[in-house]
């Protein structure tokens, strides 16, 4: 497994090793005591997550706060998505900033979101197949999010706006400086 860290301190970038033939192929899409060496992390996870989206859904950008606040391990199953995070750490020099890497079924790229993060992503096949692990669990109380279209944070998500498709909560969610006050 190669293990590049972002311009974002504790995000990362994952390639497992791929091993084919004629058969097909095989690869180990986690394993914990290689993961936490390589991130030099003590990541444990606690709970798995799918989600189905069609192209132009942009689901985030979210997170949750506190003492329920989440690491997430991120992949594509099925299609491709461009994924971002952004940095919410106060004291962070990288406050505010983001990182974008596309995801795909091809490339088994994984994306490692540490705690602190907002996240989201957008679907840019037909159609994508969402993975990804939690090391807390949901808490609906201690979600916060921002507009994913903010102007303040640039994320270019390489499809037109007008193609974006955005849930009722995304559409009213505040902006990075309303909900961060920077």
């Amino acid at each position: 497994m190669n293990v590049t860290e972002t311009k974002l301190k504790g995000c990362f970038i994952l390639e497992p090793a791929k091993y084919g033939d004629s058969r097909g192929y095989f690869f180990e899409s986690f394993n914990e005591q290689t993961f936490n060496k390589l991130t030099g992390t003590s990541t444990h996870f606690v709970q798995d997550n799918q989600s189905y989206s069609t192209r132009g859904v942009l689901r985030g950008l979210h997170a949750q706060s506190g003492e329920h606040a989440q690491a997430k391990l991120v992949r594509v199953v099925q299609g491709e998505v461009l994924d971002v995070a952004v940095d919410v750490r106060p004291d962070s020099l990288t406050f505010g900033q983001h990182v974008a890497v596309k995801l795909s079924a091809d490339n088994n790229l994984q994306l490692f979101v540490p705690r602190g993060f907002l996240h989201g992503f957008v679907v840019l096949s037909d159609s994508a197949t969402f993975f990804y692990k939690c090391d807390n669990f949901y808490n609906k109380a201690a979600e916060c999010g921002v507009h994913p279209l903010d102007e303040d944070l640039g994320v270019d998500w390489e499809i037109p706006l007008e193609d974006i498709i955005l849930s009722e909560k995304d559409k009213e969610a505040p902006s990075f400086k309303e909900e961060f006050k920077s």
